[in-house]
């Protein structure tokens, strides 16, 4: 059995449990990619930072013996060697330019070089696929490093799951639980799309495995209108919400410019007013995902309601 000082040695790939190279794995979802690989018996190769080989992180992907490797994305013949023998490359890379574009497309050429069949981008979002240019600069990142895979020779798979659900007990300012108020810009039937990190991880894990995916998968743990975000604030405190519209999506977008130019920390991922165009995009309806969601792809995935996630917060 392996201990904390000396972890179990990483799992083996054979022709039933083909290997999956995992970029971005000391992340939030890198990490529970890599454990519900692991659960499936899949054996699993880390690709990490330099710096970060030594870290909890990587620590802990090593006691659930998955193999850590050091990547230098400047150095194609490492990453192409460590891409080796892979079925699928998956990259939770999280970051701006010279992550989802640079770093992706590095790790993306060193995938098709070393003969790897399959890519699993870092896409886990909204429908950034139907946005107009500019809407959101995050999504911007997204569609060109798009546009870089689809010119390349490899069987490539975007996991849609809308929102994470998770973010709707503090990062979202959506439902707020000292108000008791459900706060929103448009309509309040927009349906909305959410997904826990957790589901996130396992379909994507599922995904990996499974050599006949589409182009595109689109999943939901719940869909989810404002008024039904209201419901399930209620039904999780037995407390009533109600709801508060502040205004309609045009006043919406003028504060995010607004907000943009008192605060553009540029060079964060996540500044405020890339939260709000996240939002205007789901309250527009624009990146809403197309039905019918591929949900029941792995019947065996138990979906999260988000009234489990709000109960949860109590």
């Amino acid at each position: 059995m392996a201990t904390a000082s000396q972890p179990a040695a990483a799992t083996p790939s054979t022709p039933d449990k083909p290997l999956i190279v995992l970029a971005g794995a000391t992340g939030q979802l890198g990490l529970l990619i890599a454990h519900f690989l692991r659960q499936r018996g899949a054996p699993v190769r880390a690709l990490v930072r330099p710096g970060a080989v030594a870290g909890a992180e990587a620590t802990s992907l090593r006691l659930q013996s998955v193999e850590v490797v050091a990547a230098d994305y400047s150095d194609p013949t490492a990453l192409i060697e460590a891409c080796t023998g892979a079925s699928c490359v998956v990259s939770a890379l999280s970051g701006l330019r010279e992550v989802i574009v640079d770093a992706q497309t590095q790790l993306l050429d060193a995938a098709v070089a070393a003969g790897v069949p399959r890519f699993i981008p870092s896409d886990f979002s909204a429908d950034f696929t139907r946005l107009p240019d500019g809407s959101n600069r995050n999504f911007d990142l997204r569609r060109e490093f798009q546009r870089r895979l689809e010119q390349v020779p490899i069987q490539a798979t975007s996991v849609l799951n809308g929102m994470f659900m998770d973010l709707l007990t503090g990062q979202a300012p959506v439902v707020l639980p000292g108000p008791k108020r459900v706060v929103y810009w448009g309509d309040a039937d927009q349906p909305l799309d959410f997904t826990t990190m957790t589901n996130t991880a396992e379909f994507t894990a599922a995904a990996a495995l499974d050599a006949t995916t589409p182009r595109y998968l689109r999943v939901a743990g719940e869909v989810a209108s404002i008024r039904g975000l209201q419901a399930a604030a209620t039904r999780a405190t037995g407390q009533p919400y109600k709801l508060f519209r502040v205004g309609g999506l045009g006043a919406f977008g003028k504060v995010i410019q607004v907000t943009k130019a008192l605060m553009p920390a540029s060079s964060e991922v996540f500044p405020p007013w890339q939260g709000m165009q996240y939002l205007h995009n789901m309250f527009s309806g624009q990146a809403k995902l197309a039905e019918p969601l591929d949900n029941d792809r792995y019947p065996e995935i138990r979906w999260t309601q988000v009234h489990e996630v709000l109960a949860g917060r109590q």
